[in-house]
């Protein structure tokens, strides 16, 4: 059988013309964009500030506003730690800085909050409800006049949900602090608008909208006044933010993968949207006992992450040994731990493990979803029995 592919939130391929914009960048035009001394660099920089722009309209900002790094990861730390570093270096004990998060929220982010834990600043895990969406007047409670940051995804991960950024964004503005967004999933289908929705930085990455990997951009709203400490040092590249030699093909990439992204994401989310749509439907009629993880709406319109009674997500992976799909985060494939993300949603460990997340393609096909339906409803159905739960 041919192989099948859904796991897009974990990466996706390369566009064939994010590959073409990248490739002279690798060989004739293979200039240093800080090299302003000679054409090479010149061309060089050129091909920077016009990915940058791209990445700019991608997410409603300004030119100026994006810093190119080596992805989401690096730019969540350079937002949580950069915020609050400069804040120390303005004479603030750690004590005196907060930050605020969701306990569903990527390793990207809990990791670096709990290192800031560990050197005393203290740190709000925010619940959320069952369906995955917070619950605005708890974290209003939670955000106080003597918060630095609020840090929460704008699409989940592994369960799709959208929060609602504008409505976080106020609570934020109100006491005084930052937002800041990881949309690293979002921005690939879903209209960000920073200025719009009161976000004052924004975390993306080039590899979850067909660019490639190994490059991503902090996005930090000048007209916000941020106060952020670089993390690399070493020549003051990125306007001193972010020290390092450019990687010219891998932004010209990221840039041509924003401008597609923004030309077809409203298209994309409504066709890929009807195709999930289309898997839930298959899997609800075809297989019982099957429960939709995270609010139905508002949701990526590429997520699907459903929980099957009585089996395992990864018994599930290994049964469907001629699909790309995943339990769960890619950055946690190798724990055999239940999902954090679903266990913030109140289920058990069994629950949580039973669970698989589906990410699809924008060139995903009915005839696709169809197949994945089609080994789905025949595999549960067998492990179910190996496991005495027939039915």
């Amino acid at each position: 059988m041919p192989r099948l592919y859904f796991d897009a939130h974990a990466t996706t391929p390369c566009d064939p013309q994010v590959v073409a914009a990248m490739l002279p960048y690798f060989t004739e035009r293979f200039g240093n964009a800080a090299s302003l001394q000679h054409p090479y660099g010149w061309e060089a920089q050129e091909a920077v500030e016009a990915a940058r722009q791209h990445v700019a309209a991608l997410v409603g900002s300004k030119l100026r506003d994006v810093v190119f790094t080596s992805g989401a990861t690096e730019a969540n730390n350079l937002a949580l730690r950069g915020v609050v570093e400069a804040r120390r270096a303005e004479g603030l004990a750690p004590a005196d800085l907060h930050v605020v998060t969701l306990v569903t929220e990527h390793p990207a982010v809990l990791d670096p909050c709990a290192r800031l834990e560990h050197e005393g600043v203290r740190v709000t895990r925010a619940p959320v409800q069952s369906d995955g969406l917070v619950d605005l007047d708890r974290l209003r409670s939670l955000v106080t006049p003597g918060t630095t940051l609020v840090s929460v995804m704008a699409g989940n991960n592994e369960i799709g949900v959208l929060q609602p950024l504008a409505d976080i964004a106020a609570i934020a503005r109100e006491a005084g602090a930052w937002l800041h967004c990881d949309a690293s999933q979002a921005t690939g289908y879903v209209a960000v608008d920073m200025a719009a929705q009161g976000i004052d930085l924004l975390s993306c990455t080039a590899h979850k909208i067909y660019g490639p990997k190994g490059v991503g951009a902090l996005v930090v709203r000048r007209a916000s006044k941020v106060s952020l400490a670089a993390q690399h040092l070493g020549g003051g590249h990125e306007r001193g933010l972010r020290s390092g030699t450019l990687n010219v093909p891998g932004i010209v990439g990221f840039g041509e993968a924003a401008r597609l992204a923004v030309r077809r994401r409203a298209e994309d989310a409504l066709r890929v949207g009807a195709l999930r749509d289309r898997l839930w439907t298959r899997l609800r009629e075809g297989v019982p006992d099957v429960h939709l993880r995270g609010a139905a709406s508002p949701r990526l319109p590429h997520n699907l992450n459903v929980g099957f009674d009585g089996v395992s997500g990864r018994d599930l992976v290994l049964a469907l040994t001629d699909v790309a799909v995943s339990p769960g985060a890619a950055c946690a494939s190798t724990s055999a731990a239940p999902s954090h993300v679903l266990l913030a949603l109140g289920l058990d460990e069994a629950a949580a493990k039973s669970s698989l997340r589906f990410g699809l393609l924008r060139t995903a096909t009915e005839a696709e979803v169809d197949a994945l339906a089609d080994r789905l409803i025949a595999v549960v159905p067998a492990l179910r029995r190996q496991r005495g739960m027939a039915r």
